[in-house]
């Protein structure tokens, strides 16, 4: 119902809107969750630990919703809010994108625990490679802690967001089918 003096909006325009606020939700809420998880808490590594289990997700469950250009715009957001040296998030998400968009058919049909333990060994092997970037480009070795400590968050916000993240792919696949 418009609003008196207003025309309703058309159809079209939203239908339009809702495909682009679709289009826009995967990237949109993982640069949310890494902003929401980058005020300093004390605890290394947060803010890769909620955009990791995100952009896993999307990889495996929707990957065009999320191309190599959103991810390579969310690896620079990780490395400005984390302070890494630029281009090292960006390549292990992309990395990250990579080998999880090669595996997607095999993991989607996979139980959740099935891929949870998947996802796991996805986020030791980025932290392994950032740890092993930040000693490249230190030269020396960085601390393994944080790098543990990221995997275990990681690991454990995975289900959280992955539950969440599942609700709205179902929403976007109504709204899809609906259209």
């Amino acid at each position: 119902m418009a609003s008196k003096g207003r025309p309703a909006p058309s159809p079209g325009l939203l239908r339009q809107v809702d495909a682009l606020a679709r289009a826009a939700f995967p990237s949109g809420f993982t640069a949310l969750a890494m902003m929401l998880a980058a005020p300093p808490v004390g605890l290394p590594g947060v803010v890769a630990a909620a955009g990791l289990p995100c952009i896993f997700f999307w990889c495996v469950f929707r990957p065009a919703a999320l191309p190599p250009p959103a991810i390579f715009g969310l690896g620079l957001l990780l490395d400005l809010l984390s302070a890494a040296p630029l281009g090292s998030n960006i390549l292990i998400l992309l990395v990250v994108y990579g080998v999880a968009t090669r595996w997607r058919r095999f993991l989607a049909r996979q139980s959740f625990l099935a891929v949870w333990l998947v996802f796991c060994g996805f986020a030791a092997a980025a932290a392994l490679l950032g740890w092993g970037l930040q000693a490249l480009l230190g030269w020396e070795l960085p601390p393994a802690m944080p790098g543990v400590v990221q995997v275990m968050l990681s690991a454990g916000l995975y289900p959280v967001l992955a539950g969440l993240l599942s609700l709205a792919q179902r929403a976007m696949i109504r709204a899809e089918s609906a259209a």
